[in-house]
């Protein structure tokens, strides 16, 4: 099996995998499934869950392109690969809980291949994961860490402070001069390990996020919540739009490269509001989630 077919076969379970953990959390609502084919080369998978009980929205997205020039999202630190064929495929997921006390999370885990003027070819993995919660809790963001540290473990002891860093600042909202959430992994132009090794990291960022996420979802699915906590839950979830449009690379990287815009933007909650020049109350728990999760620290 030659590389490309060995991570498709990962990548497409993985997706099967994340959607029956997703669906059993749910015990309501079912992905429907949406194939699609890419404007030049390829195509992909799209899978949407909405208006459950559990999830307002959830989408886990397979693509596999191939185009004839690389995005600009991905030769901005590239110029030399400027004008230079490729394909890439990847697995993304966004979750948007319904209720206000359950995170808010992304996974995501891609390779891309481009083909040098030179004829020689460049290759590497990205991605991660991160999670933004409404309500902090102390347990579900130690929780979330320690389990990123075990997928990083095999890989180096300096694996996990490095790619948290990076999480803490690549998903940073420099106009709002806040965080999106907690953090967790995030690492770009992985390919120092050689193939097999990198690729090793891709599979245990994946195989982890359940880990990470499943005991968080199931602890705070049935927690009691009101027309407050849901008003904030839609006020911050504008924060993470504003992320996506701007700033993200993956969004930027498909709608550059003439992806499917439905599938690109699963990862936009169904519903958002955006408040004027708003505060949180002195001593609210709305204050508490700034002031002490959404401060870059050591979990």
């Amino acid at each position: 099996m030659n590389k490309i077919a060995a991570i498709k076969t990962y990548l497409l379970d993985l997706q099967n995998r994340l959607c029956d953990f997703l669906e059993r959390e749910e015990g309501d609502a079912k992905f429907i499934e949406d194939k699609w084919t890419h404007t030049e080369v390829g195509g992909g998978l799209t899978r949407v869950m909405a208006g459950g009980a559990v999830i307002e929205k959830a989408g886990v997205n397979f693509s596999h392109v191939s185009g004839k020039t690389l995005p600009s999202a991905a030769t901005l630190k590239r110029p030399e690969l400027a004008d230079c064929p490729f394909q890439a495929l990847g697995v993304s997921l966004v979750v948007h809980p319904l209720n206000p006390y359950v995170p808010t999370a992304h996974m995501n885990v891609r390779f891309v291949s481009v083909e040098k003027k030179d004829g020689s070819t460049q290759e590497w993995f990205g991605g991660g994961f991160d999670l933004t919660p409404y309500y902090g809790f102390e347990e579900d963001c130690k929780h979330w860490h320690a389990i990123a540290k075990k997928a990083c473990e095999p890989f180096g002891l300096d694996v996990y402070p490095r790619f948290k860093k990076w999480c803490d600042e690549y998903f940073y909202l420099k106009h709002r001069e806040e965080p999106r959430g907690i953090g967790g992994l995030f690492y770009d132009d992985l390919n120092e390990w050689g193939f097999e090794r990198c690729f090793a990291f891709m599979q245990s960022v994946g195989d982890h996020f359940i880990k990470a996420y499943q005991p968080i979802i199931a602890r705070r699915k049935q927690h009691d919540f009101g027309q407050r906590e849901k008003e904030f839950q839609l006020y911050r979830r504008g924060r993470y739009v504003e992320y996506n449009l701007l700033y993200d690379r993956g969004t930027l990287f498909g709608l550059q490269s003439n992806g499917r815009t439905e599938s690109i933007l699963m990862s936009l909650p169904p519903e958002v509001s955006w408040k004027y020049n708003w505060h949180p109350e002195t001593g609210s728990p709305e204050e508490t989630l700034y002031k002490t999760f959404l401060v870059p620290r050591e979990w």
